[in-house]
């Protein structure tokens, strides 16, 4: 990192030396008094030159006599002479009356820097001075600041930080810190201020200001943050196209986003304007760094310095379960694996992977390994459940981002895609020490991108398959225990005196369980809670063949009796509880939604599943949440179906779930849309949901409900009487299909809810379920589909009399035959809609049409009409209070004014539905926005800002919005680029542009073609 370049000053020095005053001020002593109560000066000259009184502004007067103030804070305490601040503020023409000049705004500035000044006694005579601008030897200085008194002070201070921090090796705390300094800027330094010295020092402290920059992006391209950098470097090196290090930081953020033909454009860019302008051609490190693309060098495709510690503080994650403190045998497979582990540092990467069936006490062997290694990975452990042997394991990405959140990285800096997020996990621990457990995996697939891949760390791997294909693995197939070891962990349970007195009893118990450890726990730990039971008695009921003897098979069936011993001694309302609840689907359960399927309040609910948690019988995965381990969830479904449950009583639990979550579902789009009908055109619900306080509450329970949510409703269904409640939740948690994180899983239950409403001819819910479909290929920009899906959608509609999804299929084929250039039928859909609409009374319906037909108007040339008509959208959002949709709205005049030229005025409309758009987590439409406020950059002739604006958006709607509108962004991208110079990034943007469109069959294909056509005859 650089350091602060020659001619910037360093802190100012807190020190008073002792003074001869001039002639014309009044004297100073040593001994000072401040006014009580006096409230500290701060000043600033990264900006404007400024100053506060505590938090009162204090006016610093002319534009010369703020350059005679930066002039001596820029002076570190030290003492200007009169001739240096006049040739500091005029240069070699100073006015005739320039030393008068001098002290009238010397004597200004005291009186407001100082306005009740201090008393400085010496003897018997009292004079007043300010305590702060000090007169000495024919001059003047700034003297008593605070340390933290100037704004370039504690820049410099942070930057000396930060210097530290990344020589210790701390990537996060040294890129935060060195944010924080570079946040004291505003605007341009010493902006306003006359004068050769402030000229020079502005000049100065801007070079230091880029060298920060390049330092900052540069540990933003070490921690995986590319694409986010691209943005940001694309104006930069528009503002500043003649700084090399700018250009080769642009080209490899690009080529690590993927975009190596763009990052080779950059450097032919940077090569003919270097030529053009200087004759010069570009240093050696840019050209080496082409020459590395071109080769594609495995070195540049991750950082290759270390990310440790993250900001503020290091985050050291602990998180393995707690080892059981009776943990017994498997010595040999104990002294095996630390071995393995203590091998870690100095290789690459140690690896074991422990197989076997369950039950047979992997996940014990392992945390307890683990646990014992601890001190061998001081930078923490990682665990999760990869949940391998349920119906749907835990997906990389989604581990990848909870791993690098322990790891100290902030959301926004998690990117979206499995390759990127671990790359970004590796980054993050090269240089550091950690141990990962990757417990219950499905196969060699899900274990991959989950492996550190780093000198120093370790993973250990459990799982039911050997997994052969793990490359470099140390593979350990774990048996049932010996009879020795399975007898000593029974009696380290139970008790050395009462398995002593019944030894033969206690093998029979231990042998009956297979020698299996968690059904040799679940015996043990009944009988030591049951004190007036013999070993004898449990042995004998293991004895009944009716409970044990198919459970207690070889294979994943064994830990079947373990389950059924468990189950056995539970009291009625924990064992229905279990039955009940092991009927839903998902990987976890809430309290709320479990007392939703045990139909009792919170409070009980919470006290029988923490009594099953003392069983181990049911996990507690985090506070307020519980979940099965897979194999007891089959367990307690089979119990379910088995015992004496009837089929009514179970279908009431789901259905209660069902009612559960879609009137909380239904709580959350209320909440966000207010006003909006489609509430009202919900199912019923007989079991209440959640209330929320506040708009990003019931965000935070829709988002993290989101895979529960989904799973119940691919449960639902498979019954026709739960089938409409369930098409209607989806329809009301429409925004998990722009989520980007749940975009495939929510699509995947909207094909799969159409096929059942279509299987059992319920035309009313199939109608329904195609207008989620309609919303989810719109999104993902496969309008013909979205258009077929529609089309039906209004036909079963209109035969079973529903007029709701009649209005939104309208709307949706309006917009849908916008995109399409068919504006004449685009325009009947949406007028119809807007009919349909104000017949159901649906006022933010009518707005949302009136939109988009403002967008009809605006593409066949009405843009009079377009405004209005958006306007009148808008106007119906504020009055109902729905930010929200009203940010929708403000997009669409945003469009409209930027067509009629009003510039300034669209990108205000845009900005505020951009605010509110990511405040929502609106991920759509927060790049869309960005994508239109790139378009009205460029029609306002702000290229750089323009092609900024473009990169975040490519950014933001990355895995979401669909090929057809990346093109369009890229399209925008390079008249952007081209704008700045920067042709060959251009031509590859729009050659990109070109072939989507050209696959997707699209009219857009020959207007880039045309802005090709140029370039290429060049």
């Amino acid at each position: 990192m650089d350091g602060v370049p020659d001619g910037v000053p360093r802190v100012p020095e807190q020190r008073r030396p002792d003074s001869t005053p001039t002639p014309s001020e009044p004297a100073t002593t040593t001994e000072a008094v401040r006014p009580a109560g006096s409230a500290a000066l701060r000043f600033s000259v990264l900006g404007p030159v400024r100053a506060w009184r505590g938090d009162e502004p204090v006016t610093t007067g002319s534009p010369q006599q703020r350059a005679l103030l930066a002039a001596l804070l820029l002076r570190e305490g030290r003492t200007a002479t009169a001739a240096e601040l006049i040739d500091a503020l005029w240069g070699e023409e100073p006015p005739s009356q320039a030393l008068a000049a001098v002290r009238t705004y010397a004597s200004r500035l005291r009186k407001v820097l100082d306005p009740g000044g201090e008393v400085r006694r010496s003897g018997d005579t009292a004079a007043t001075a300010s305590a702060v601008l000090v007169s000495e030897s024919g001059g003047y200085a700034v003297r008593d600041l605070a340390e933290d008194a100037l704004d370039l002070t504690v820049a410099q201070d942070l930057v000396t930080e930060a210097e530290k921090a990344r020589s210790a090796g701390e990537l996060c705390h040294a890129r935060e810190t060195l944010r924080r300094a570079l946040a004291l800027w505003d605007g341009e330094t010493l902006a306003g201020v006359p004068g050769p010295y402030a000229e020079a020092q502005r000049v100065r402290l801007e070079e230091w200001r880029l060298q920060l920059v390049e330092s900052r992006l540069d540990m933003d391209l070490e921690q995986g943050c590319h694409a986010e950098a691209v943005s940001e470097l694309t104006a930069l090196t528009a503002a500043h196209p003649l700084r090399e290090r700018l250009r080769e930081l642009l080209m490899l953020a690009l080529y690590r986003s993927g975009r190596q033909a763009e990052a080779l454009a950059v450097y032919a860019d940077t090569r003919r304007l270097l030529a053009d302008e200087l004759g010069v051609d570009p240093r050696p490190g840019l050209s080496e760094l082409q020459q590395r693309i071109l080769q594609a060098d495995p070195g540049l495709a991750e950082p290759s310095s270390p990310a440790a510690e993250p900001a503020s503080a290091p985050v050291r994650p602990a998180q393995l379960p707690a080892t059981v403190p009776d943990f017994t045998g498997r010595s040999a497979f104990v002294r095996e694996l630390g071995d393995i582990l203590a091998s870690a540092e100095g290789r690459v990467m140690a690896v074991s992977a422990l197989a076997g069936i369950g039950g047979v006490g992997k996940t014990t062997l392992a945390v307890h390994v683990a646990h014992q290694a601890r001190a061998a990975f001081p930078d923490g452990q990682l665990y999760v459940d990869l949940q391998g042997a349920g119906a749907r394991a835990a997906e990389p990405e989604t581990v990848l981002g909870s791993f690098l959140r322990a790891l100290g990285t902030a959301d926004s800096a998690i990117p979206d895609s499995l390759e990127e997020r671990a790359a970004l996990y590796r980054s993050v621990l090269a240089g550091r020490r950690v141990l990962v457990l990757l417990d219950n995996a499905r196969d060699a697939a899900q274990v991959r991108p989950l492996l550190p891949g780093t000198d120093g760390c370790a993973a250990l791997v459990t799982s039911r398959v050997r997994m052969l294909d793990l490359a470099g693995a140390h593979l350990i197939d774990l048996d049932v225990m010996s009879p020795d070891e399975a007898l000593a962990l029974f009696t380290k349970i139970v008790g050395e005196e009462r398995v002593a007195s019944e030894r033969k009893a206690a093998l029979d118990v231990v042998a009956a369980c297979g020698f299996l450890p968690l059904a040799i726990r679940i015996a043990a730990s009944r009988l030591a809670a049951r004190r007036t039971w013999t070993v004898s008695v449990l042995a004998a009921k293991l004895a009944d063949e009716r409970r044990r003897l198919d459970e207690l098979q070889a294979g994943d069936l064994a830990v079947k009796a373990t389950f059924e011993l468990g189950y056995g001694q539970l009291e009625p309302a924990q064992a229905r509880a279990f039955r009940l609840l092991g009927l839903a689907d998902g990987p976890d359960i809430s309290l709320a939604a479990a007392a939703a399927v045990l139909d009792l309040p919170v409070e009980d609910t919470e006290d029988l599943l923490e009594s099953l948690v003392d069983t181990s019988l049911l996990e507690s995965a985090a506070p307020g949440r519980y979940r099965f381990h897979d194999l007891v969830r089959l367990y307690a479904r089979a119990c379910a179906e088995r015992d004496e449950l009837a089929p009514s009583e179970r279908g009431s639990a789901l259905s209660r779930l069902l009612d559960f979550y879609l009137a909380s579902a239904a709580g959350v789009y209320a909440i966000e849309r207010p006003g909006d009908r489609l509430v009202d055109h919900l199912e019923p619900t007989s079991y209440p949901g959640l209330r929320f306080d506040n708009r990003h509450a019931a965000q935070d329970w829709l988002y993290a409900e989101a895979i529960c949510l989904l799973a119940c409703v691919r449960q639902a269904a498979g019954r026709p009487e739960t089938l409409p409640r369930a098409i209607d939740m989806l329809w009301a948690a429409h925004d998990l299909s722009e989520s980007g994180a749940n975009s495939k899983e929510y699509e995947a239950t909207a094909q799969a809810l159409v096929g059942a409403a279509r299987s059992h001819g319920l035309g009313r819910a199939e109608a329904r379920a195609l207008m989620t479909l309609v919303n989810v290929h719109h999104v993902s920009g496969r309008f013909e589909r979205a258009e077929e899906e529609a089309e039906r959608a209004i036909l079963l509609a209109q035969e079973s009399d529903d007029l709701l999804p009649v209005c939104w299929a309208r709307n949706a084929r309006g917009i849908i035959a916008l995109y399409q250039n068919r504006h004449t039928d685009g325009e009947e859909h949406l007028s119809r809609a807007i009919e349909h609409f104000r017949a159901l009374g649906d006022r933010p319906g009518v707005a949302a049409a009136l939109c988009n037909l403002s967008r009809i108007h605006l593409a066949t040339g009405r843009t009079q009409s377009a405004v209005a008509l958006a306007q009148e959208g808008i106007d119906i959002y504020d009055a109902m209070g729905n930010s929200l949709r009203g940010a929708n709205a403000r997009y669409a005049l945003g469009l409209a004014l930027t067509q009629s030229g009003e510039l300034h005025c669209a990108a205000d409309r845009l900005q505020e539905a951009l605010e509110v758009f990511r405040d929502s987590r609106q991920r759509l439409w927060e790049g869309m926005s960005l994508f239109r406020l790139a378009e009205v950059d460029l029609a306002a002739r702000r290229a750089a800002r323009a092609a900024a604006n473009a990169e975040m958006a490519l950014t933001v709607l990355r895995g979401i919005g669909g090929e057809w509108r990346r093109g369009n962004v890229l399209t925008v991208l390079g008249r952007a680029l081209s704008g700045i110079g920067q042709t060959g990034r251009a031509q590859v943007c729009w050659q990109e542009a070109a072939g989507i469109y050209e696959e997707l069959g699209s009219p857009e294909a020959a207007e880039v073609r045309a802005l090709l056509s140029p370039v290429q005859a060049a």
